[in-house]
Parts: C-alpha cells; structure tokens; sequence
C-alpha cells in the first residue's frame, strides 16, 4: 500500500465471530487493511489484541485464524465491530467518516452477553453515538491494543484488560 492512500467506501468484509456460549463482547472499530485481508480481526502483526488477550486468560497467544477462533470460542469471546461501512483511508480512525454502524441485536439475541468492551475510544464513541440507544446497554471502554496507540506498554495494557479476564471468570 502506498503512503498517499486514497479514502475508500468500504464495507466490513466478514462476519462477527460469537456462538451461544460467548459471555462478553469486544467491539474494534473496523478492521484494518491487514485484518481485511486476512478476513479476521486483528490481523496487523503489531497489534497487541491476541497477545493482551492471551495474557488475560492465561493461555499461549493463538498464531493462525484457526487457533483464534477456538481461543475465542474456549474463552466465550464473540468479537465485531461498531461499523458496518465507511469512507476509510488506509486502516486510520481518524479519517473514518460516513459510518453505518453494525446491527448488535443477532449476537445479544443468540448469546448470554454480560458485558460489551469497547477497544479504543473510536470504537467506544461510535457504540456511544449510535449503538447504544438500540441495545439499551453501557459498554466499557478500553484502552486500544492498536500498534498507533503507542502510549501504552503491553504490560500497562493487560493491566488495563484484566477487567476482561475477572469478567469471564464470574
């Protein structure tokens, strides 16, 4: 990819991930030019998503979609999106605009959702916006495990996470 992108209309390219059991759910903002490749969430190498997680539960970081999927499924994980579409340069929050925000109520009708995190202010302002008012529930916000968060360590990150892994173990 070039460094001069052009802004995109996109729309998100694969399906949540959750089942009946998943008991929390993790909300990115939308995926990035890696994760859209991939077909999967957290994709880009640098993005700590898989490593906090892994942390979290006490479990070894899954490499391959396949080993994240069965680690989600293990830990009653769903994960999606707050967007459904959007005008997007690149994988940049920042230029994301022109949003259709993604329909929650398939994943809290079929799962015993107790708690909906938000990774990073973008996902968690969208879900404020424009999810929120539909599903009647708060969501709690997290600190982005994106490689341009850079503010944060790993280590200051699962600090921050272990609210998740304390929430999966009620």
């Amino acid at each position: 990819m070039s460094s001069r992108a052009e802004p995109q209309k996109i729309i998100h390219p694969f399906p949540p991930f959750y089942n009946e059991d998943s008991r929390i759910l993790i909300l990115g903002s939308f995926p990035s030019v890696k994760s859209r490749k991939q077909k999967f969430f957290y994709g880009h190498p640098q993005n700590r998503f898989w490593k906090v997680m892994a942390g979290v539960c006490g479990c070894r970081v899954p490499e391959t979609t396949g080993e994240k999927k069965v680690f989600l499924a293990d830990n009653h994980i769903a994960l999606w999106d707050t967007i459904h579409s959007c005008t997007i340069t690149g994988s940049s929050d920042s230029s994301i605009r022109d949003v259709v925000p993604n329909d929650l109520t398939p994943i809290l009708r079929a799962a015993g959702i107790r708690e909906i995190y938000c990774n990073g202010g973008t996902s968690y302002r969208l879900y404020d916006k424009y999810i929120r008012e539909q599903t009647g529930r708060d969501a709690v916000k997290l600190p982005s495990t994106s490689p341009a968060n850079a503010a944060w360590s790993l280590e200051k990150l699962m600090q921050a996470w272990r609210v998740v892994g304390e929430k999966l173990n009620e």
